[in-house]
């Protein structure tokens, strides 16, 4: 189970790299999608194969190079849950005490505060918890452009020694 941990971390970071590196060469107003699995991530978005096969080995290159910072996002879907988690409670607790009149405004304001104490803390938590950047041992085995229902769907499969 650690194993399986262990590689979806380092794919969930090798996925965050690529796409900060896409989005530096097609613009912020790309849309885009990633989701890391045990053995690599997908691309959900309008990209050329050939440009992502580039994104990612150059992400591989520069996190094994040590530029880690590459492996947190300020758009990963780990800050969405942070907010979220922290906003419930905070709103929760709020909601429980003081009186009948005070409890509505304390509980936006803790969900508030708590949205905000969220974007430093997501990131923390995507470092420790949700990517790995130690990718030394890690392979890419293929880009591939596998769908196109919706969107332009990518697997990128990776492989670790």
């Amino acid at each position: 189970m650690l194993k399986v941990l262990e590689a979806i971390r380092r794919n969930h970071a090798l996925e965050h790299a690529t796409i900060s590196l896409l989005l530096s060469k097609a613009g912020p107003h790309k849309r885009m999608v990633g989701r890391a699995t045990k053995d690599g991530f997908y691309i959900y978005g309008d990209v050329p194969t050939t440009r992502i096969e580039e994104c990612v080995r150059e992400a591989l290159q520069r996190l094994r190079g040590g530029e880690a910072y590459l492996a947190v996002s300020p758009l990963c879907g780990t800050n969405l849950a942070v907010a979220g988690m922290l906003a419930g409670l905070s709103s929760t607790l709020a909601l429980g005490s003081g009186d009948r009149m005070t409890r509505l405004p304390n509980a936006l304001v803790a969900g508030m505060v708590a949205v905000i104490a969220a974007q430093p803390l997501g990131r923390l938590v995507q470092k420790h918890l949700t990517t790995s950047p130690n990718l030394n041992e890690t392979e890419i085995v293929s880009v591939r452009l596998i769908g196109r229902r919706f969107a332009p769907l990518h697997k990128v499969t990776t492989t670790t020694n």
